[in-house]
C-alpha cells in the first residue's frame, strides 16, 4: 500500500468518527434529567413541606378548640388545649416550633354558649436551605389556621 493511500484512509476514519452520533444521545438525555427533574424533585419536596404546615396548623387549631371547651375546670383548659395542640404539630414534625393562642368571648371562659377562639399558626422553612442564608434571606412561609368552637349548653363545670 502506498504511503499516500494510507493517509488517505487515516484520514477518513478519523473524519468518520468525528461525525458520529453514536453515544450523544444518553450524554444530552443526561443534561436534560438532571436540569429539569432537579427543580421538579426541589418544588415537589417544598410543596410537601407546606401541606404537612397546613396540615399541623389545621389539626392543631381543631383539636385545642374541642379539649378547651371539653374540658371541666377553667384551670386545666389551656393547659388541655396546649398539649393537644403539641400533638398535632409533633405529628405533622413540627414540634415545638408551632404556636397556639386560644381567646374566649366571655368571662369566664367556659361559660355554656360562649365561643372559643384558637388560632394555630407555624413557618415552615423551605427544605435544603442552610440555616446561614435563612439568618440574610427570610426563606419561612408562615401558615395558620382559626377554628371557633362553643361551649356545650348542658354540661357541669368545675372551678
Amino acid at each position: 500500500m502506498r504511503p499516500g493511500c494510507r493517509l488517505r484512509a487515516v484520514g477518513r476514519v478519523l473524519r468518520d468518527r468525528a461525525t458520529d452520533d453514536r453515544g450523544s444521545a444518553v450524554v444530552e438525555f443526561v443534561t436534560l434529567a438532571v436540569v429539569l427533574l432537579v427543580p421538579l424533585i426541589y418544588l415537589v419536596l417544598m410543596l410537601a413541606r407546606l401541606q404537612a404546615g397546613t396540615y399541623a396548623v389545621t389539626q392543631a387549631a381543631r383539636e385545642s378548640g374541642r379539649a378547651f371547651v371539653t374540658s371541666t375546670s377553667e384551670d386545666a383548659a389551656p393547659a388541655r388545649a396546649a398539649a393537644a395542640a403539641n400533638i398535632a404539630f409533633e405529628d405533622q414534625g413540627f414540634a415545638g416550633e408551632g404556636q397556639l393562642q386560644v381567646t374566649c368571648t366571655q368571662t369566664p371562659c367556659l361559660t355554656p354558649e360562649g365561643e372559643i377562639r384558637s388560632t394555630a399558626s407555624v413557618s415552615v422553612p423551605l427544605p435544603l436551605v442552610p440555616a446561614f442564608a435563612r439568618d440574610v434571606i427570610p426563606l419561612e412561609v408562615p401558615v395558620s389556621a382559626t377554628q371557633v368552637s362553643v361551649v356545650p349548653r348542658y354540661e357541669v363545670r368545675t372551678g
